[in-house]
């Protein structure tokens, strides 16, 4: 388990009670207005927790590749992982 496994996980059990809210406001009748925000909300939280988890295999996945002096390699994998920021 890397460092950030914890803040993924949480970022996730958050999706999650938000997706059953929400399901549950669906049920309710609630707002189409109020089930569309916390649909973005909930993605939202989705979307982060995989660029969190991404960049952190990146960071500690990857590293031993480019542990070597071979300039292309760590070249590469730094481009990599900056143009994941944009997933």
């Amino acid at each position: 388990m890397h460092e950030t496994h914890p803040e993924v996980l949480k970022r996730l059990k958050r999706a999650a009670g938000q997706l059953r809210s929400i399901g549950e406001m669906i049920e309710t009748g609630r707002p189409c207005l109020e089930v569309a925000q916390q649909l973005q909300a909930a993605e939202r939280a989705v979307r982060e927790a995989k660029k969190t988890f991404i960049n952190d295999h990146l960071i500690h996945c990857l590293e031993h590749v480019v542990e070597t002096k071979d300039s292309q390699a760590r070249a590469s994998v730094d481009e990599f992982r900056t143009i994941a920021k944009y997933l």
